[in-house]
């Protein structure tokens, strides 16, 4: 799925997104607002992942969508 979809339908993707990543909280994804890069960075920090695996895993999940 395109980004952007992504982005313009944040809310209701962002039960997707907990089911991919569960440790990310509600307050976590108000925050992100649907923006790639944040998302990102926040799977970095939360899972103690390095960036390009944290890019990979949403690359992958998106393209799942």
């Amino acid at each position: 799925m395109n980004w952007d979809r992504i982005e313009g339908n944040w809310k209701q993707m962002r039960g997707k997104v907990k089911e991919q990543w569960g440790d990310l909280t509600d307050d976590h994804l108000d925050q992100l607002s649907g923006q790639r890069d944040q998302l990102v960075g926040r799977i970095q920090e939360t899972y103690g992942i390095a960036r390009d695996e944290a890019d990979r895993q949403v690359t992958d999940w998106a393209d799942r969508l």
